[in-house]
């Protein structure tokens, strides 16, 4: 029976299935694209992200609600068009297989690893950043030779149509597919047999997508979140970090996997803080309503959940300070203010789980090892922030703790870098993409010996009691002395 490339909305588990043997069976055909081949993908999907540019942009504002073009186009689009161009300039050389160190007794014969493609990726999309977070793990995909099946979110069907749309103007149904529908369609999708499996979301949801991807031995890269902590020196400038905290927990309204969860900060400087972080917010955002700079919580649903931690935290005894700038109602906006916790308790909700919104704990500390203690006692995020100018402090906080990625003296800006992988550490995820290490992620290292006209190793094998044999070994182990 033909291939049926009709069912993209709403597929079926069968359909499904159609489609990931429709997609290896042409990659079968071609498993080894050449450089050439893999740069016009690159190129192919540069132009359409060029051309469909302002169609992505609408989208999303209209999946948001309100969301600045600003925002889509610094922290989507511009990251996407910069991963291209930086995979371009590389992949010749990644390509190229890696010499390595033949043991003598193998002479003479060379050594090398190369890096063959996969096969069909597989990538599962959240609705934060609907752009980035598919392009940019297809970057990879196509940079190391594979073809790819996306499933984008349900949270964001608009972006997900135009995402199906500006692929399927540059690409073949043979090279990426991108499938839409909801959660019954993403349970599907993660029991596939792909050859690699990329996931962005929640802790809870990981697992259940790990669990389905063993079924099928299925390597999974698991880009996670969790509670990432950031931390203030007593050393360091109190406005300055307050400012500078403002600025990158305020983008997306605060919807950034690698968004500060919480702030460690001295006891004495909380009421500093508070002064300088409200009015760094009223100057970025000095009305709330109708401000179309201000982004707004992508779903009703997530709208009442961090309502609901707010609720939760204010009956447990925190202070509750929200910006609103204007002191306007934000009734039917879906936006939730820029707002600091003070006096907050490890049983308040908005300590155990990710906050994912414009919310910022603050947690008090004395001594500074404390503040490092605490973060060690708790599960490995994905990101880390650390304030101090001091860099042998910066090298202590970095030998002492766990995170997937670090920003000294800001927020944020660790993941906008593809030069270096992206990619968590224990309950913050597992695997990376960006750059080198996306493409790598995606390749099978598949080491390769190639033995010479001549069989060295003959001439010292069984019966063992030969002299060559002994005298080899002698000598072998000759270079392998006690240390002392």
């Amino acid at each position: 029976m033909p291939y049926d490339a009709s069912h993209r909305a709403d597929p079926s588990a069968q359909q499904l299935t159609d489609t990931l043997r429709h997609v290896r069976a042409a990659y079968a055909r071609q498993p080894a694209p050449t450089a050439r081949e893999r740069i016009d993908r690159l190129d192919r999907l540069h132009n359409a992200v060029l051309d469909y540019k302002d169609r992505l942009v609408a989208a999303v504002e209209a999946d948001f609600g309100s969301r600045p073009a600003a925002e889509t186009l610094l922290m989507e689009l511009l990251p996407v068009l910069q991963g291209i161009a930086h995979n371009r300039k590389h992949v010749r050389g990644w390509m190229r297989p890696s010499r390595r160190e033949t043991p003598l007794m193998l002479a003479p014969s060379t050594s090398k690893v190369h890096f063959q493609p996969l096969g069909v990726i597989g990538i599962v999309v959240p609705w934060n950043f609907p752009l980035l977070l598919s392009l940019s793990p297809l970057v990879s995909a196509f940079t190391a030779g594979n073809r790819a099946m996306i499933k984008t979110s349900e949270y964001a069907p608009q972006t997900g149509a135009m995402l199906q749309e500006m692929l399927a103007s540059a690409f073949s149904d043979e090279e990426v597919v991108v499938f839409t529908g909801g959660v019954e369609v993403a349970t599907e999708f993660t029991k596939l047999p792909f050859d690699h499996l990329v996931f962005t979301g929640s802790t809870q949801v990981g697992r259940v997508v790990m669990r389905a991807a063993a079924e099928n031995l299925t390597p999974v890269t698991l880009e996670l979140g969790g509670k990432s902590p950031a931390i203030v020196h007593p050393s360091f400038p109190i406005e300055e970090a307050a400012a500078r905290i403002a600025l990158g927990k305020g983008l997306n309204a605060g919807q950034v996997c690698i968004a500060p969860d919480y702030l460690l900060l001295p006891r004495d400087q909380v009421d500093a803080f508070a002064e300088a972080y409200e009015a760094a917010v009223r100057k970025h955002y000095p009305t709330l309503a109708r401000n179309g700079d201000y982004t707004a919580i992508i779903t009703e649903r997530q709208h009442d959940r961090l309502q609901g931690l707010l609720s939760d935290a204010a009956a447990k005894g925190a202070e509750v300070i929200g910006i609103n700038p204007g002191n306007e109602s934000l009734e039917g906006t879906c936006k939730v203010p820029m707002t600091l916790l003070k006096q907050v308790s490890d049983d308040m909700q908005v300590m155990q789980e990710e906050i994912f919104g414009p919310i910022l704990p603050l947690v008090p500390y004395d001594e500074f090892d404390d503040a490092i203690a605490y973060v060690n006692a708790r599960p490995r995020p994905l990101a880390l922030y650390y304030f101090d100018w001091d860099r042998a402090r910066g090298e202590h906080v970095l030998a002492h703790t766990h995170s997937g990625g670090v920003a000294f003296n800001d927020v944020l800006s660790q993941g906008v870098v593809d030069d270096m992988p992206f990619g968590g550490v224990g309950p913050s995820g597992m695997g990376h993409y960006h750059g080198k290490e996306g493409f790598l992620s995606f390749s099978k290292a598949k080491p390769v010996i190639r033995k010479g006209r001549l069989d060295a190793i003959a001439f010292i094998a069984a019966p063992w009691g030969n002299r060559l044999y002994k005298a080899f070994m002698a000598f072998q182990f000759a270079r392998f002395r006690k240390k002392r």
